[in-house]
C-alpha cells in the first residue's frame, strides 16, 4: 500500500472516528496536552518577562514552542508507530487526526443546550452554555440562547472542522509530512488563541502573536468554507453579496465571515448586544432576519458543517489518487 493510500484510508477512518464516536470524555486527548503546555509556559512567562516587549517576545517564543512541538511530535509519534507496524502507523494516525476535528463535539455541545431548552428548563439551558461561551448567561432569554448556540456553531465550524481538515490535505499532498502534523500544528495554534490570545491583561502582550498567526492559518481555510457554503446554497452570488456588507463589520478576519455564511444560507440575524462579566459590547449584525432563530436553525447549521466537511473530504481525496497517479513511474 502506497503512501497516498494510507492518507486516503486514514483520512476516512478518521472522519468515521469523529462522527461516531467524537472525544470520549477522559480519554487522552492532544488538546489537553497542548492546554497543560500552554498553561505553564505562559504562567512562567508572566513571572518572568515583566515589559510589554519581553512579554511579546515570550509570546513568540511560546508559539513557536507549542506549534511546531506538537506537529513535530505528532510526526515523530506515527514515525515510531509506523515502524513497529505499518498497521499501528495507520491506527494511531487516523486517531489523531480524529482528534483534531470537532464536528462531533460541536453537535454534542449544541445538544447539551438545546435538550433542556426544548423541554423550557431555560436556567439549566443557560448553565450547560456557560460552559461552552464566554459571555454572560444568567439573565439570557430562550431567543438569546438560541443565537448563543447558532453563533458558537457557526464560528467554530471553521476553526474545529474545516480547517484542521484543510491542513491535513496540504500535509498528505507535501512529500514526507503526512495527514496529522500540520492538522495537529494548526490544533496547536488554534488552542493557544483560545487560552492566551486575548487583548486584556495578563494577556494583551503575550498572546498577541498567537492571535495574529491563528487569524493568518485560518484566514484561507474560512473562505473556502464561506465559498463552499455559498455553492451549496444555490445562491452564491447573494451570500456573497451579503458576507460583503455585513462580515467585514466585525473585528474578527475570520469568524465574523463563517457566522454571515451561515447566516445568510439559514435567513437569519446574527449578532447584537452581549454581556461579558457585566459589561456590554456590541457585535455587528450579520444577515438578514427573515426567520427567527429555532432549534432547527442549528440542527440545519449543524448539517451544512457536515454537507461542506464531505464535500471537502471528497476533493482531498481526490487530490491525493491524482497526485498518486501523477508520481507513478511511465510503464
Amino acid at each position: 500500500m502506497t503512501n497516498d493510500e494510507q492518507y486516503i484510508y486514514i483520512l476516512i477512518i478518521a472522519a468515521l472516528l469523529d462522527y461516531l464516536i467524537g472525544d470520549p470524555w477522559g480519554w487522552p486527548h492532544p488538546v489537553r496536552v497542548m492546554g497543560w503546555v500552554i498553561s505553564h509556559l505562559s504562567k512562567f512567562s508572566l513571572q518572568q518577562c515583566q515589559s510589554s516587549l519581553t512579554q511579546r517576545l515570550a509570546g513568540i517564543v511560546l508559539g513557536m514552542i507549542v506549534i511546531i512541538g506538537s506537529g513535530l511530535i505528532g510526526w515523530l509519534i506515527i514515525l515510531i508507530a509506523k515502524w513497529l507496524h505499518p498497521l499501528l502507523g495507520i491506527a494511531l494516525e487516523s486517531i489523531l487526526l480524529a482528534s483534531c476535528f470537532a464536528l462531533h463535539s460541536l453537535r454534542a455541545a449544541a445538544m447539551d443546550v438545546l435538550q433542556p431548552l426544548i423541554t423550557g428548563n431555560l436556567e439549566e439551558a443557560r448553565q450547560i452554555l456557560s460552559n461552552y461561551v464566554g459571555r454572560d448567561t444568567e439573565n439570557l432569554s430562550e431567543a438569546e440562547i438560541l443565537r448563543a448556540v447558532l453563533e458558537t456553531v457557526t464560528e467554530n465550524a471553521t476553526d474545529g472542522v474545516m480547517a484542521p481538515l484543510f491542513y491535513a490535505i496540504i500535509g498528505a499532498v507535501i512529500p514526507f509530512v503526512g495527514v496529522v502534523p500540520l492538522a495537529l500544528a494548526y490544533k496547536a495554534s488554534s488552542t493557544l488563541d483560545s487560552m492566551v490570545g486575548y487583548r486584556e491583561a495578563p494577556y494583551t502582550d503575550i498572546g498577541w502573536f498567537s492571535a495574529r498567526l491563528e487569524d493568518y492559518l485560518t484566514w484561507f481555510p474560512c473562505r473556502l468554507t464561506v465559498m463552499t457554503l455559498a455553492l451549496l446554497s444555490a445562491k452564491p452570488f447573494d451570500i456573497w453579496r451579503i458576507c460583503r456588507r455585513d462580515a467585514i463589520k466585525d473585528p474578527s478576519p475570520n469568524s465574523g465571515w463563517s457566522e454571515c455564511a451561515y447566516a445568510a444560507v439559514l435567513g437569519v440575524q446574527m449578532g447584537g448586544t452581549n454581556w461579558y462579566r457585566g459589561v456590554a459590547k456590541h457585535k455587528p449584525l450579520l444577515g438578514d432576519a427573515i426567520y427567527t432563530i429555532a432549534p432547527d436553525t442549528i440542527y440545519k447549521a449543524l448539517q451544512l458543517t457536515r454537507f461542506c466537511f464531505l464535500f471537502w473530504l471528497g476533493v482531498a481525496i481526490f487530490l491525493i489518487r491524482n497526485s498518486a497517479y501523477g508520481r507513478l513511474p511511465p510503464t
